[in-house]
């Protein structure tokens, strides 16, 4: 893949502009560490400049608007401040505006002559879904996560119920099966919470940037594009059988698990909007289904049907010098 020749080159506009929009990043994150009650809002809107010049400007200024957020982080928190705000957040949406941008001759794909095929979403969500997990991982590493820390927090909560209820005696075997099952949750919880996130913030990115006609990337249908990589499933299946082994393989394995799952339940979502186009009960089921999902079962059962659909859809449109009109998305 090739980024196209559209893109903004190098110049002290770009520049400007990128870091222009890393200030407003880094004042994002910086507002979340002061908001505790809004802090995941913020860090997630604090990818929405990132993407907004990467997407519109090409790469210059994305990797401006980083590294600029990055210094300002460094210098007025703390250095290892600002390398988790950029593993966690900058990083992945300097990457995503990226890969969007990035198009190739739909001919060496065995398309037409006269249209580019552009980087297929369900790529974008399985690098979306790793950079995820490879930024919980290194964070848990430098916050020292493990047992010890949740163990201290399932003590606390059950000292408060004890002081709510006098007569609460904490079962031993019952509070150790909820130790082991917190260590694990937490990571595959954050993993989760935080794709939805960044692909939102993506997605809201990717309306504003054709809104202006400032994209060269066409405007895609989510509903029937949004699929999850076929290779996603392996990766997913090897977190989860790696949450069963115990200390630190389960806790990586939870952190996949909840990351890819996150994009899987994505996926799901958008093949149930995309299949009950057109029924007269479709808000009604989609509103229903939105609702259910915060139960495990019906969750699970989006996640299946997520897992029961990968494949790649393409994004098409004509090359400058061709006259034909922009052709809908082909299924790879």
């Amino acid at each position: 893949m090739k980024q196209d020749s559209e893109v903004t080159k190098l110049n002290p506009k770009t520049l400007a502009i990128g870091a222009l929009a890393g200030l407003t990043a880094a004042l994002l994150v910086l507002g979340a560490s002061m908001q505790p009650s809004f802090s995941a809002v913020l860090y997630a809107a604090s990818a929405l400049p990132i993407l907004l010049v990467g997407l519109g400007w090409g790469n210059a200024a994305a990797i401006s608007a980083v590294v600029t957020a990055a210094a300002l982080g460094a210098i007025f928190i703390s250095p290892s401040f600002a390398l988790v705000m950029t593993l966690v957040t900058l990083l992945p949406a300097g990457w995503l505006s990226h890969l969007a941008n990035l198009a190739r001759p739909a001919s060496e794909l065995g398309g037409p002559d006269n249209l580019l095929a552009w980087y297929p979403l369900s790529d974008i969500l399985l690098h979306l879904c790793g950079l995820v997990t490879f930024a919980v991982i290194v964070t848990g590493i430098m916050i020292g996560y493990g047992p010890e820390i949740t163990d201290q927090m399932v003590d606390v909560l059950m000292a408060s119920l004890q002081e709510q209820q006098p007569t609460f005696v904490p079962d031993p075997v019952a509070t150790a099966q909820t130790k082991s099952l917190v260590v694990l949750m937490l990571p595959a919880i954050q993993g989760g919470i935080w794709v939805v996130m960044l692909f939102a913030a993506y997605y809201i990115a990717t309306r504003i940037v054709v809104a202006s006609g400032k994209s060269l990337r066409p405007r895609e249908d989510i509903p029937s594009s949004l699929r999850m990589n076929r290779n996603s499933i392996f990766i997913f299946l090897a977190g989860l059988a790696a949450t069963f082994m115990g200390g630190i393989p389960a806790m990586i394995g939870a952190t996949v698990v909840g990351a890819f799952g996150a994009g899987f339940l994505m996926s799901g979502f958008a093949a149930l909007h995309f299949r009950t186009r057109g029924k007269d009960w479709r808000l009604p089921a989609l509103i229903l289904s939105y609702l259910a999902c915060t139960m495990m079962l019906p969750a699970l059962f989006i996640l299946v049907l997520g897992l029961a659909d990968t494949r790649k859809a393409i994004a098409l449109t004509p090359t400058k010098d061709a006259d034909a009109p922009k052709q809908p998305d082909s299924e790879i």
